[in-house]
């Protein structure tokens, strides 16, 4: 008898700029999840780039994909992959070779009703931006993870997309709200003392939406990546660490907030309040 996942969550992750870590943030989010024993899927909406199965690394066990699903070549079934690392993580690659438009608002939401079905934690990859795959990424969101680093361009970039959580989804359109937390990547302690980088106070100042996290400047997570290993999957890091209390607070928990720095393991910065 099939297990019945009614208070399923379609959390999107996304950003207003490319390049801030969003799809390794999906891949952590959704493995970290799948750590804490939440049955989870992570879908790729990045349709022609095709990223999220190389971070995973399950590229070579790609067969079907996402527009195939929604295109009705294959089923739903067919085209998850199932994570070698842990049982209740799950993958759904894109296409790498078809456009946005194959992209539908309705073949999207039958995908998600489906899912809702089985899964407890339903992640979507949003590409960077504000085009049609974004947009359909985050229109059936509940909740909402936007990923900035801490610089003037990616911070008003995020702003927008706050924007469009709040006027262009399927809970806007209902009178509702989105849940958004803001997850602040690339931290870098010693470029904010010296003037290169917003403080944390200053990105929520603009932003006006909970921290859900900090994740400091991190090789560990280019090695990760590298290696297709989700970097809360990978050897412990200062990266590694704020991604797992990350989800320990998405998943209902109220953690304390740290900034931890990589080059020093173990040097905790200056404690935050987390943000209300």
């Amino acid at each position: 008898m099939k297990e019945e996942r009614g208070n399923s969550k379609v959390i999107v992750i996304t950003s207003g700029k490319g390049g801030v870590g969003k799809t390794t943030s999906a891949g952590a989010i959704s493995a970290a999840l799948a750590k804490r024993g939440h049955k989870t899927v992570v879908i790729d909406f990045d349709v022609g780039l095709r990223n999220l199965d190389m971070i995973m690394g399950c590229e070579r066990r790609v067969v079907f994909d996402f527009i195939n699903v929604i295109q009705g070549d294959a089923k739903l079934k067919q085209a998850l992959i199932r994570d070698k690392r842990l049982d209740n993580l799950s993958i759904l690659p894109t296409s790498q070779t078809r456009d946005k438009d194959a992209l539908t608002q309705e073949g999207v939401k039958k995908v998600l009703d489906e899912l809702r079905e089985d899964f407890d934690y339903i992640i979507c990859d949003s590409p960077a931006g504000i085009e049609r795959g974004a947009h359909l990424a985050m229109y059936y969101a509940d909740e909402a993870v936007i990923v900035t680093n801490p610089e003037v361009s990616s911070v008003r970039d995020s702003d927008r997309v706050l924007g469009l959580l709040n006027s262009k989804t399927a809970k806007a359109e209902n009178g509702e709200s989105i849940k958004a937390q803001v997850l602040l990547t690339r931290y870098d302690t010693t470029r904010v003392e010296n003037g290169e980088m917003m403080t944390v106070d200053d990105v929520l100042d603009i932003l006006a939406v909970p921290l859900l996290g900090i994740v400091p400047e991190s090789q560990a997570v280019l090695r990760a990546s590298n290696l297709g290993v989700p970097v809360v999957l990978d050897d412990p890091s200062a990266a590694s660490r704020a991604y797992e209390a990350a989800v320990a607070r998405l998943d209902g928990e109220d953690l304390e907030m740290k900034i931890e720095s990589e080059r020093k393991p173990g040097l905790i910065g200056r404690l935050f309040g987390r943000a209300t």
